[in-house]
C-alpha cells in the first residue's frame, strides 16, 4: 500500500489576506476602545465635576486613532488630582474620573473585541 500526500499554497493565510485582515481588526479594535473610553470618560465627567464649563470636556479627543488625550490642558492634571498643587497645597484632591475611566474600559475591553472579531474572522 503506498499513500501519496500533497499540499497546496493557497488561500488567505498563504497570500497575505488573513495578515491584512488580523492588522485591520487590531486597528479598529485600538479605535473602537478609544472611542469607547473618550464615552466613558465624558460621562465620568460630567457625573463627577461640580461647576462645569463645557471647555475641558471638549478638549478630551482621541488623537491618532488610540490615544485619549486632554489636549494638554494646563489644569487637567489639577482635574485628575495629579497636579502640583493637589493636596496637601489646597485641599482639593482631584476628580478620579481617568482611573475610573480605565477600569470600566479594561472590564468592557474583552467584549469589544470579541464582538469586532466576528466580522474579521471569515476573512482570514
Amino acid at each position: 500500500m503506498r499513500l501519496i500526500v500533497s499540499t497546496s499554497e493557497r488561500g488567505p493565510m498563504f497570500d497575505g489576506r488573513a495578515r491584512r485582515a488580523a492588522n485591520e481588526y487590531v486597528n479598529r479594535l485600538e479605535r473602537n476602545l478609544a472611542e469607547e473610553g473618550l464615552n466613558i470618560l465624558k460621562r465620568e465627567m460630567r457625573a463627577v465635576f461640580r461647576n462645569p464649563t463645557g471647555y475641558y470636556e471638549s478638549r478630551c479627543v482621541v488623537v491618532d486613532g488610540n490615544v485619549i488625550s486632554d489636549s494638554r490642558v494646563v489644569y487637567g492634571p489639577w482635574l485628575a488630582g495629579v497636579g502640583s498643587r493637589n493636596f496637601p497645597v489646597t485641599k482639593f484632591k482631584g476628580y478620579d474620573h481617568w482611573i475610573k475611566t480605565r477600569h470600566e474600559l479594561n472590564s468592557r475591553k474583552r467584549g469589544i473585541g470579541e464582538r469586532l472579531l466576528r466580522r474579521y474572522t471569515g476573512r482570514m
